[in-house]
């Protein structure tokens, strides 16, 4: 059996002592600086090539078409008819992604952006799909 002396003085060290823990969800947390969070998407890079979903260890991505094409630019006489920049989405299953960015690596484009949002939980698995356009 310990002594209460001995357990006072081992409470009245502790409460002079810097916390071991972190105040979150207190105080904001800062992640390091390689961090590896959520994915974001610039669609106005993305050139549709799928190497980020063959790559994706988790099939966690889709980059569907958008919908939503642009109008083809006007032909002008004598040159060949310009291509219009087909618009892709991008999809983030991020209930499966496995947060390893193997997909922001990959991209060619650097159409996927790589973040440090942690803060992804949810109790909808709904949300945990976002569609970025």
């Amino acid at each position: 059996m310990k002594k209460p002396a001995r357990i006072f003085s081992e409470v009245i060290k502790h409460l002079f002592k810097k916390p071991a823990t972190s105040g979150y969800p207190f105080t904001p947390a800062t992640p390091m600086k390689n961090f590896r969070g959520r994915i974001d998407f610039d669609s106005s890079k993305c050139i549709g090539c799928q190497i980020c979903v063959r790559v994706c260890p988790a099939k966690a991505i889709e980059i569907p078409l958008d919908p939503h094409q642009p109008p083809a630019p006007a032909q002008v006489e004598g040159q060949p008819a310009p291509v219009a920049k087909k618009k892709f989405d991008c999809i983030m299953h991020l209930g499966n992604c496995v947060y390893c960015w193997q997909c922001a690596e990959s991209c060619p484009k650097q159409a996927l952006i790589t973040t440090q949002d942690f803060e992804l939980a949810n109790v909808d698995r709904k949300q945990l799909r976002r569609h970025y356009k």
